[in-house]
């Protein structure tokens, strides 16, 4: 009796120790998978954009990582392994004619982009932006009420602007400056007179993770 008793005792001890390790071990896990916050899948931009000869300017902006998943297709006996991502996108920038003046505008933009980057960091990416609006600054305006000549404040109007935009870009895995990025942009500013007024832009500049600084 005594000795079924002893047998008992040690296997309950035994179990106890061992859920014991159990939990202990979950908790370590837990506590090394921490929730990414809202810096962790953030990006933010800033760089070059304009028509070049035309009128030139800068833009900044912010991409949030939506969704992520990788994809490994074979070709000539070869795995390559793609990452597509989802991303929300926002976009502020101020473009002018630094000659005349004429064509100066700030706009904004939001929109979701789709990017995949191959294994040695290359990136393409499609952005489409439904809405966008666009604010136009005329130069020196006065306008003529009856006898009297008035000076406009801020001569200008805004637009409906959508944009849709294609690129490439580099990836540096780890870096503060986490890559670089081309893209050939299309907007559309409406209503523009009687219709709409189609706008090619090119886009050069810089991402930045601030995370990285930690790594």
């Amino acid at each position: 009796m005594r000795r079924k008793l002893r047998l008992l005792l040690l296997c309950l001890f035994l179990f106890t120790v061992f859920s014991y390790g159990q939990i202990k071990s979950k908790k370590k896990t837990t506590n090394t998978e921490l929730p990414e916050s809202f810096l962790d899948r953030t990006e933010f931009k800033v760089g070059l954009v304009g028509t070049v000869f035309w009128s030139n300017g800068l833009s900044v902006g912010a991409e949030y990582l939506w969704k992520e998943n990788e994809k490994t297709k074979t070709r000539n006996d070869k795995e390559r392994t793609n990452t597509h991502q989802f991303l929300f996108n926002g976009n502020l920038g101020f473009v002018t004619n630094f000659s005349s003046k004429t064509d100066t505008g700030a706009y904004t933009n939001f929109g979701l982009t789709w990017r995949r980057t191959n294994k040695k960091g290359k990136q393409f990416n499609i952005e489409l932006n439904p809405l966008g609006y666009y604010r136009s600054f005329l130069p020196e305006t006065y306008e003529v009420n009856g006898d009297s000549v008035d000076k406009v404040f801020l001569p200008g109007r805004g637009y409906y602007a959508p944009s849709l935009s294609v690129g490439i870009g580099k990836h540096r895995k780890g870096k503060v400056r986490s890559g670089s990025y081309f893209n050939i942009n299309y907007t559309l500013r409406t209503p523009y007179n009687s219709g709409a007024l189609p706008t090619f832009s090119l886009q050069y500049g810089f991402r930045f993770n601030f995370k990285n600084k930690k790594q």
